[in-house]
């Protein structure tokens, strides 16, 4: 499972300090983004180099608990499902606190479609980001 820190500045919360419900989703998408990075999958060269690029075509999240300011939390990725023009992501965001255990504040499945850039018509994902994402399993 890959994780990517993520700090909670003034601009992520709400008046109350709370980190704003929305936003848990732009940690998600960095986290998945740095994932694909991680893994060699370069978004921006595949859509200049393929002409197709990922779209987010569904998305469930569980709120547990309010992320604060100041806090650090550890947003995880990791495919559950694959086909040939999509994945199904598991994520979660989770407090990281010295001497506590980490709590899982928010958890959600993201589905991700491969679609040709310029039609956004569904394609079949390349065979060389499904070839990364096998190796990053193992």
């Amino acid at each position: 499972m890959f994780s990517w820190p993520v700090r909670i500045y003034w601009e992520d919360t709400d008046a109350g300090g709370i980190v704003f419900y929305a936003n848990y989703l732009k940690f998600f998408e960095r986290a998945r983004t740095e994932w694909l990075r991680h893994l060699g999958v370069e978004q921006h060269a595949l859509r200049e180099q393929v002409g197709g690029m990922f779209v987010v075509t569904s998305t469930q999240l569980r709120y547990h608990r309010p992320a604060r300011l100041d806090d650090l939390l550890l947003v995880t990725a990791r495919v559950t499902e694959s086909g040939k023009a999509s994945l199904t992501i598991e994520q979660s965001a989770v407090l990281q606190q010295d001497g506590t255990a980490p709590t899982v504040l928010c958890e959600g499945s993201i589905r991700i479609g491969w679609v040709d850039a310029t039609t956004l018509r569904p394609q079949r994902i390349p065979a060389s980001v499904i070839h990364a994402l096998s190796a990053g399993n193992h």
